[in-house]
């Protein structure tokens, strides 16, 4: 598939990736769909609010973009690096750890954030607003010996949305 293409067939898109067709779904039409997902099918909820991260490989420099349900408080984004329950955290976080400022794209704008891990009680909070938001991550953290972090992206100023 080229990646030129702005619209995929339904035959491509069957043939992909769960995330992956999220993406292109997302990518393809600038943001006017994907930013919602249906999640009943996995136990979550219809019309999930989803954002697009793009980060950069810590080791490669590669661009790498992951579909991530997202909630808001105080005025900031939150993702869960939860990774289905995972004994490791998802490659993401590691990149974002790397680095400095990260952007995201949320339906059809684009921002560049600056990152913070909450701790304590602030995280606790943020994280029954998440698992509240998308419950499997109750499953999630009960399923793994790691605490599940929890990622603050805190706007800075609007940019361009994400390219394919």
């Amino acid at each position: 598939m080229s990646i030129e293409k702005k619209f995929v067939t339904a035959e491509e898109l069957a043939s992909l990736s769960m995330a992956d067709a999220h993406i292109l779904e997302y990518q393809g039409s600038g943001g006017a769909r994907g930013h919602f997902w249906d999640f009943t099918p996995v136990g979550g909820y219809p019309y999930t609010p989803c954002l697009l991260l793009e980060t950069f490989g810590a080791k490669s420099g590669e661009r790498r973009l992951a579909p991530l349900i997202y909630g808001v408080t105080d005025g900031s984004f939150v993702i869960v690096a939860s990774k289905g329950g995972a004994p490791n955290h998802p490659g993401w976080y590691h990149n974002i750890r790397a680095a400095g400022e990260i952007t995201v794209q949320i339906a059809t704008q684009a921002f560049a954030t600056e990152w913070s891990e909450p701790q304590g009680a602030d995280r606790d909070r943020i994280w029954e607003v998440m698992a509240d938001l998308y419950p499997p991550y109750r499953e999630y953290q009960k399923g793994t010996d790691r605490t599940i972090p929890i990622i603050v992206l805190k706007p800075l100023r609007e940019v361009e949305i994400l390219a394919l």
